[in-house]
């Protein structure tokens, strides 16, 4: 590999030869920050220029050549991820995918981890993306060997990066998360414990909960894909700057504390908003907050109800939930709340009326 090779810089005319032939097999590694990549005493993030030739060294040496790493500006930690940062790997990967790249490894941070994954997993559902994300619940480097940066024996991050360079170059398309020896459909992953090493879990069976990949398009649909999502891009990264997602948690207050928390939401442009009930997703009734519901949905906001239980999702068998779904709140499924936050993050982001927002989170649910 070239020195510009492992800064993550490509020759411009092999970048033009790539777009005209067929898919390249060649893995793009994307780093972005988080444990993974934190070292010294006490921990931080070395910088990216440090970093990445010291990671890319291990790697070709370790597990393959086949692998250049991308230039990415977005590194920190990833509890400061942001829709605009989002964004910004959106474009990041459609860049080279639109180049005829298809398997790709992002490095990013265990908080928002899910997070991402669901939101590409929305992004390039209609792709044949083979995207693999991981994160670390310890540093690579051993801080007790300064300077030498050795890989830590009782870390979890190689292992987590083998898994996902050998899944991300040898996998199905589909945009997956690997962890602790794990792999699984992106938006079926959350973090389930805080500081172990078995941090997260997520499901096999891609259906469970509801997945947007699609598999069966055809050649000329991915065609089709490129052309319109590169044409909707610019819109994309200018709404990402300011688009947000409120969530509330019900708690046993007062009724009128969440119909006062929903009735604020009214003035603000349409957005998504996610309801997190209780038990099947049960939300406490009154008239009030069901006039609230009907206002929201008439002011072009879509409200989400999803569950405070990690597994189960949401049912409309109980009264106590069931109400609420005839004044316009869509159900969350078994989608977890990171993929809810994504769904509704990139409906708002690449479709540009409450209808069709309204109409694709139908499709994209419904067709389980």
């Amino acid at each position: 590999m070239t020195s510009n090779q492992t800064h993550g810089t490509i020759d411009n005319s092999y970048a033009e030869n790539t777009s005209n032939r067929a898919t390249s097999n060649t893995v793009q590694l994307i780093y972005a920050g988080g444990t993974f990549g934190s070292y010294g005493k006490p921990l931080a993030t070395l910088p990216a220029d440090t970093f990445l030739p010291l990671l890319m060294q291990k790697v070709t040496q370790n597990l393959t050549r086949n692998i250049e790493a991308l230039e990415n500006s977005c590194v920190k930690d990833s509890s400061q991820l942001t829709p605009k940062d989002f964004a910004h790997f959106f474009q990041l990967i459609l860049e080279r995918y639109a180049k005829g790249y298809r398997h790709f490894v992002l490095i990013t941070g265990t908080d928002t981890l899910s997070y991402l994954g669901s939101f590409l997993a929305e992004a390039f559902a209609g792709s044949d993306v083979s995207l693999v994300l991981t994160a670390s619940m310890r540093p690579l480097f051993d801080a007790n060997d300064i300077y030498n940066y050795s890989i830590d024996p009782n870390s979890d991050a190689w292992a987590n990066l083998t898994d996902t360079v050998g899944l991300a170059a040898h996998g199905e398309a589909g945009v997956f998360i690997t962890f602790a020896g794990e792999s699984w459909p992106a938006q079926t992953v959350q973090k389930i414990h805080s500081h172990d090493l078995m941090a997260f879990t997520g499901h096999t069976r891609a259906g469970y909960p509801a997945n947007s990949f699609i598999k069966a398009l055809p050649a000329g649909r991915r065609r089709n894909w490129i052309e319109d999502t590169q044409a909707k891009l610019a819109g994309i990264l200018t709404h990402s700057k300011t688009v947000i997602i409120p969530t509330i948690y019900c708690v046993p207050n007062n009724n009128e504390w969440l119909n006062s928390q929903l009735k604020a939401l009214l003035d603000l442009p349409p957005i998504g908003i996610i309801l997190m009930g209780f038990g099947t997703g049960n939300i406490p009734f009154s008239e009030q907050l069901a006039t609230t519901m009907d206002d929201l949905y008439q002011h072009g906001h879509i409200l989400v109800c999803t569950t405070q239980c990690p597994y189960g999702g949401v049912s409309e068998a109980y009264a106590a939930g069931s109400w609420q779904y005839k004044h316009h709140v869509f159900s969350a499924g078994r989608l977890t709340v990171p993929a809810v936050y994504a769904r509704l993050l990139w409906l708002h982001l690449a479709f540009d009326t409450p209808a069709r927002r309204r109409q694709r989170w139908s499709y994209s649910v419904g067709k389980q």
